[in-house]
């Protein structure tokens, strides 16, 4: 989602110096006008904005902790718009606060098509002035923008929104099998769900991929089971339960186990269709 995104700052005219494992993946941006870093250190010692997104938790850590912390100017602003734990964030933004760094979590919704369409849902924690300060470049990324709260506000609205897509997720494969074990046609029901109160863009998008088995990820399962794995530590941590967020930790780890984690997250259908026997609901 990054390359998009860089994209979109590069179109919206923003000077840019980016930084890429592989080299390769900077060239798009090169071609707009971008200056390559040859590395991290020599990126955050140049910049004020430094942006980044990758896949977990430690991830972040290694990145920030390491060569960001080391090398940014003061007064910079560290934006993470990756999905990680709240509380390895507010550790994070506390160490990086003692060197006059300031940090906002900004993790998204929306997946690759929405960082490509600049339409992403950005959830951010920090400080409201750092927020306003960078809000203009968020304006580039997405359509819905909501400064939540302090730190690690970002990281729990999307660890909320990430517990509220798969258990929906799950609900319409469990109706959708249902349907189907019922001897009703799953592709009909669907058409009637959709015109009432359990009408969602879930359903709507996530519905009819599993009733077409088209399992091309919009999002990994995978990348889902470490979010919702995200929600289970911090859950733990807090003292409380979620039960239906436990059941569907338990859905996504078959999902994976039976090695569809590179299949969008909808293909927990094809578990629950195992479960019961369910050889297809595709539509025909």
């Amino acid at each position: 989602m990054g390359k998009p995104m860089a994209v979109n700052l590069c179109k919206a005219g923003y000077p840019l110096r980016v930084y890429a494992r592989r080299k390769e993946s900077m060239q798009p941006l090169l071609d707009m006008g971008a200056t390559a870093c040859s590395s991290l250190q020599e990126l955050a010692s140049q910049v004020e904005v430094i942006i980044l997104i990758v896949s977990d938790t430690p991830d972040v850590e290694h990145l920030v902790l390491g060569e960001i912390m080391l090398h940014a100017l003061p007064g910079s602003v560290v934006i993470d718009m990756s999905t990680i734990s709240p509380i390895a964030t507010r550790a994070m933004a506390k160490t990086l606060r003692a060197r006059n760094i300031e940090m906002l979590d900004a993790p998204v919704s929306g997946g690759e098509v929405g960082a490509i369409n600049a339409t992403l849902s950005i959830m951010v924690g920090g400080k409201a002035s750092v927020f306003a300060r960078i809000k203009p470049l968020f304006e580039v990324l997405g359509k819905n923008i909501v400064h939540v709260g302090k730190h690690g506000a970002g990281q729990v609205a999307k660890a909320c929104n990430q517990i509220v897509a798969g258990m929906t997720i799950q609900a319409i494969a469990e109706a959708l099998i249902f349907a189907s074990k019922s001897g009703v046609d799953p592709a009909k029901v669907r058409d009637a769900l959709m015109g009432g109160f359990a009408a969602s863009k879930i359903l709507e998008v996530h519905g009819k991929r599993m009733l077409n088995e088209d399992f091309k990820p919009g999002f990994k399962a995978q990348l889902h089971q470490k979010d919702i794995a995200i929600v289970m530590q911090t859950a733990k941590e807090l003292g409380i339960t979620l039960p239906g967020a436990t059941h569907l930790m338990d859905n996504l780890n078959a999902v994976v186990d039976a090695g569809y984690g590179e299949m969008d997250s909808s293909a927990i259908i094809k578990v629950i269709a195992q479960m019961n026997d369910v050889p297809s609901t595709k539509q025909t």
